[in-house]
């Protein structure tokens, strides 16, 4: 088993170990969400925390890991006998990004039900993750089945598995803890909501703190049994501390002061709901009990908004998390009271502040130390033809409600909301013989395969002589999440500042469209001499809105270039992600310069796209008295239609992009 790094061996990030902390005292908290770049001790962190939790009382043999004292009446390995128990550590379960949903939740044994009415039950990891901690790395790109079988469970603490008429359930609770990289996209409002508390991780740019985790990190690979032996003794002080908070929490005074000021601040920055005011109480709880007091101060309830607050007030997917301190403050002083008498004494120092009992406050983050520098701000820095003026980037319009833009055919790609497609969820459309695993029976098929061969079978009972070649899969037909390619002509033509905020307005608008989705974006850019990728396809619709915010205008119209560029992005993409279907955007008046026969060559690029039958829609941002047209030869070089910006957001764009889809049928 390999040794873990050690938690208070983590350089820094003081919040990030504290959030931790705070749910290991009180798991009702409700978990934890870190988000930050990669290279930060997230994964490190959360994973050296098992080794902190108290260790547990179970139910000796019990699979769901229930508690003798209150052994759960419904469990599937129950009824248990008073007084055998045994103890052990408390588990962390990983669930990987890619599982299955029987893997998550459990699997029936369905040949055993039917033919002999036994409930065959393996547990999932959502049984093995009860009363200890369930991470996810990477959890925003969980799949969408995945995460509405989290949120049951978070809700109801407890998991139902169903299958024709088969029903298991077990209990559920757990500490819920996800890290995510935000630059790949974003989390389902619904799953964020379920997070009680989240931070913000970053690297150090301090070289002292970068030294020390260089440091830690190359003697933990050196020597990872001797390091963690090196840091027994702050471990052995850190768990005690937990076990000694976790005793004090009952007898935490939350007064009516400090609910005043918990009410208050949550109205003052309209979240949605009351599961906020709910956990900053359970927060600023812990936070007391954690600094070894029993009544919550003003400093608890202050520490416990910079937690709870910042992901549930994002009013939009583009807004970033966050909390304005100045309006915190102002808040918690115009409703001081109780809470607030004691609120200068002199705080325990290793209290909220401190990041419980960290050996060395003044390093840095652990991990790798591998940090990249930030991205630059600006896009498109292509060579500019002469005499061409780049125009500085205009703030994008009002976004607006698009209509649905779909790829033709049915899809076998990622569960999304966009395309029609084959998925393990919908509505079922039919039986097949299962390739592999079967995970939806469909039992009338299945009864239908079987029937004709009982008395050659010699059935004399009242269950099905089941063989697995009478077994049949269920087909079903959902929805799939595609790539949303943008094309944006960043040239001179397009540089009228109104005209440019109303595109990037557009643009916007179906970056939206695609968040609320479930698609990837990428997005290619092109003016001057040549075509830039913006941002190559990836889940975050925040990155793709970032990178149009600040992208310039100006220069020639290498239209070929462009096209050429979005056909080669799709290129590479397919090899990544053959499933995943593509829709091209492309947004421009569809003029085309600089080069020999610019027009002809921009021509045979879009034939490409025909050619393999890519889904394609043109924006049509020519605007003035004498309309040349060009937008509309394009689309019909690309097999799609050319819709204007106002069509965009017209009742008749839904037709309209019927029309050019079903022109490009060899997408099916």
């Amino acid at each position: 088993m390999t040794t873990p790094f050690p938690f208070t061996a983590v350089v820094g990030q003081d919040d990030l170990r504290l959030a931790l902390l705070l749910n290991a005292v009180s798991p009702a908290v409700g978990g934890v969400l870190v988000r930050g770049e990669k290279g930060t001790a997230k994964s490190t962190a959360v994973r050296a925390l098992s080794a902190l939790m108290p260790e547990l009382d179970v139910v000796a043999g019990c699979r769901f890991s229930c508690d003798p004292g209150s052994p759960d009446p419904a469990c599937p390995d129950g009824p248990h006998e008073a007084g055998a128990y045994e103890t052990r550590p408390a588990r962390m379960v990983e669930l990987p990004v890619g599982a299955s949903e029987d893997r998550l939740v459990g699997a029936l044994d369905i040949e055993r039900a039917l033919a002999e009415g036994v409930k065959a039950f393996e547990p999932g990891l959502l049984a093995d993750a009860h009363r200890g901690i369930l991470y996810v790395d990477e959890v925003n790109l969980l799949h969408d089945h995945l995460v509405d079988l989290l949120l049951d469970a978070a809700a109801m603490g407890a998991s139902y598995v169903e299958r024709e008429g088969v029903s298991v359930r077990h209990a559920a609770r757990f500490l819920l803890v996800g890290t995510m990289n935000p630059e790949e996209g974003e989390l389902r409002p619904q799953l964020l909501d379920r997070f009680g508390l989240t931070v913000e991780v970053a690297a150090s740019r301090e070289p002292d703190q970068r030294v020390e985790v260089v440091r830690r990190r190359l003697a933990y690979d050196d020597d990872p049994a001797g390091f963690a032996e090196r840091w027994a003794g702050e471990e052995a002080g850190v768990r005690q501390r937990i076990v000694a908070a976790r005793e004090l929490l009952p007898q935490v005074r939350l007064g009516d002061g400090a609910l005043r000021q918990i009410a208050a601040t949550c109205a003052a920055f309209e979240v949605d709901g009351m599961r906020a005011d709910i956990v900053m109480a359970r927060t600023a709880t812990a936070l007391a009990a954690w600094a070894g007091r029993t009544d919550v101060l003003a400093e608890d309830v202050r520490q416990a908004a910079l937690l709870a607050l910042p992901h549930r007030r994002r009013r939009n997917p583009f807004d970033a998390p966050g909390l304005d301190e100045d309006k915190l403050d102002e808040t918690l002083e115009q409703y001081s009271g109780e809470s607030g008498e004691d609120g200068d004494d002199d705080p325990d120092p290793d209290g909220p502040g401190g990041g419980g009992g960290q050996p060395a406050p003044d390093s840095g983050p652990q991990d790798d130390g591998g940090s990249a520098a930030q991205p630059e701000a600006g896009e498109g820095g292509q060579p500019q033809a002469s005499g061409a003026q780049e125009q500085s980037a205009v703030r994008a319009a009002e976004p607006f409600r698009t209509k649905v833009l779909s790829v033709p055919g049915l899809g076998e790609g990622a569960a999304g909301r966009r395309s029609r497609a084959r998925t393990e969820h919908g509505r079922t459309t039919g039986a097949r013989r299962p390739r592999g695993t079967l995970t939806k029976l469909h039992l009338a098929a299945t009864v239908l395969a079987a029937a004709p061969h009982q008395r050659a079978r010699g059935r004399s009972g009242p269950g099905l002589v089941l063989r697995r070649d009478d077994l049949r899969q269920a087909t079903r037909e959902g929805r799939e999440g595609n790539l949303v390619l943008f094309v944006v002509d960043a040239s001179g033509s397009m540089a009228a500042r109104q005209r440019m905020s109303a595109v990037k307005g557009a643009v916007l608008s179906l970056l939206l469209d695609a968040y609320q989705r479930r698609d990837k974006v990428g997005l290619v850019t092109f003016r001057g001499a040549a075509a830039d990728v913006a941002l190559p396809p990836t889940s975050s619709v925040d990155a793709a809105a970032a990178r149009l915010e600040s992208l310039p205008t100006g220069g020639r119209t290498p239209l070929a270039a462009g096209l050429l560029k979005a056909h080669e992005v799709l290129r590479v993409e397919r090899l990544r992600d053959p499933a995943r279907r593509a829709l091209v955007v492309v947004v421009t008046d569809g003029r085309a310069t600089g080069g020999p026969e610019p027009v002809a060559l921009a021509g045979r690029a879009a034939r490409l796209f025909a050619a393999e039958g890519v889904a394609s829609v043109v924006v049509d941002c020519e605007s003035g008295p004498v309309r040349l047209g060009l937008a509309g030869q394009l689309a019909g070089e690309l097999g799609g239609t050319a819709v204007t910006l106002d069509e965009l957001r017209a009742d008749s764009i839904a037709g309209l992009v019927r029309d050019v889809q079903g022109t490009s049928r060899r997408a099916a």
